[in-house]
């Protein structure tokens, strides 16, 4: 008997049940729809797209579960998920900073700021505080120069902003119910 067809070594109905579970019926449901285009490989970065705006980012669990049902390889799944900077690989505090760097903000210590919220947070650009509360992202421009240097939580501009003000914008949003 042919060992790959064996039952008990053969799991590859198993694999695609975990995959399944581990996403929505409705991605399972277009990720069906991709598998009969041809080149569906061509569509993943609109399966990615639809995986994070259900589970708000892209987890390994979920990538791997992409590539077994869309059929293409990990690596390459996970190395269009880490390339492109709007997918986001790490959950999304419940809170956004974005630092702006933009000419006007960067030449009014925009770069002084920006420092000054990664050493708070002990986080980079692109990452999210351990406690979850909140992620740091630099903007090259929010539209608001007049207010240089300025920093948008949420929605919320700051303006004339201080490497001193970091903490208690911070407590501000921390505190927030």
């Amino acid at each position: 008997m042919n060992q790959c067809a064996d039952s008990k070594t053969d799991n590859r109905q198993q694999v695609q049940a975990d995959s399944q579970a581990a996403l929505t019926p409705e991605i399972v449901t277009l990720i069906e729809q991709c598998r009969k285009e041809p080149h569906s490989e061509s569509q993943l970065i609109k399966v990615l797209h639809k995986v994070q705006e259900v589970f708000g980012y892209l987890s390994p669990k979920t990538l791997d579960a992409v590539a077994q049902l869309l059929q293409v390889p990990s690596s390459t799944v996970s190395g269009v998920a880490t390339f492109y900077h709007f997918f986001r690989t790490v959950p999304k505090g419940k809170h956004t900073i974005n630092v702006c760097l933009g000419t006007a903000c960067y030449v009014k210590g925009g770069q002084a700021i920006a420092d000054k919220f990664r050493e708070e947070l002990g986080i980079e650009f692109g990452e999210t505080s351990g406690d979850g509360m909140f992620s740091l992202n630099a903007a090259r421009c929010l539209g608001t120069c007049g207010l240089a240097p300025v920093v948008m939580i949420d929605e919320e501009v700051h303006g004339q902003v201080t490497p001193e003000q970091v903490p208690a914008l911070q407590d501000k949003y921390r505190n927030q119910p």
